[in-house]
């Protein structure tokens, strides 16, 4: 698959669902090197809206189930996304994998609400907590230059829609315990969308220094704090 093929789908996806998308400061995305995007989630076309927005492929770390489902699997894999391994692996497995991709200089996404905002429809311009994950990611992986980007997706208009039964999810991952209840998977489809970039946030020397002993989770919760407040900004602001 070519580098650039996941870019290219993303486009063509939006193109076919009809998603209007209107971005909002380009110019804050580094041009180059090793970028960790982080946004606010909702929808399945929120990594293809991010890749044409900052009009570069981003390497997503995905649901574990998305790996499992059949024809999902295919869409996730073509869009360069990385399933999630099961809970006993999965820290290990993500910092692994997150970290050759970043010393690759390549892009990587994570969406820190983790699953719940995906499988319970939540109004469009509030955002859950966010999993500190990326944050640890940053600080610990050996990257040189490394940028995390957060970026707000705010929602205009949007048709949602149920996708699947959330049991028949639990058939593919029963470790995941959101889909051991009843009710339906929610699909949110974009009609008219907005991107706003925030500042990106270096992860510099000094920063990372502290990311050991007692100054550890102080550095992490910087990191993720200050992400949280550039999306919830933009989120409001829209």
């Amino acid at each position: 698959m070519s580098n650039l093929m996941p870019l290219l789908l993303s486009r063509q996806l939006l193109t076919a669902l009809g998603t209007r998308m209107f971005v909002y400061h380009q110019d804050r995305v580094p041009r180059s090197g090793a970028v960790l995007v982080v946004s606010n989630h909702r929808s399945f076309t929120d990594a293809p809206l991010l890749m044409a927005a900052i009009d570069r492929p981003i390497r997503f770390a995905c649901h574990h189930y998305m790996g499992e489902v059949p024809v999902m699997r295919d869409v996730v894999t073509q869009l360069g996304c990385f399933p999630l391994a099961t809970p006993d692996q999965r820290q290990h497995a993500f910092f692994g994998q997150a970290t050759e991709l970043l010393q690759t200089n390549q892009a990587v996404g994570i969406f820190p609400e983790g699953t719940q905002p995906m499988v319970k429809l939540t109004p469009a311009h509030t955002m859950g907590n966010f999993q500190r994950g990326f944050a640890h990611l940053a600080l610990r992986a050996p990257v040189r230059d490394l940028a995390i980007l957060p970026i707000a997706i705010v929602s205009e208009q949007e048709t949602n829609n149920w996708a699947v039964p959330l049991r028949m999810l639990h058939w593919f991952d029963p470790s995941e315990p959101l889909f051991d209840q009843s009710g339906w998977h929610p699909m949110v489809l974009y009609q008219r969308v907005t991107v706003a970039i925030g500042h990106p946030i270096w992860i510099t020397a000094d920063l990372r220094s502290r990311y050991q002993g007692r100054q550890a989770k102080l550095a992490v919760n910087e990191v993720s704090n200050y992400c949280y407040e550039q999306i919830e900004k933009l989120l409001l602001k829209r």
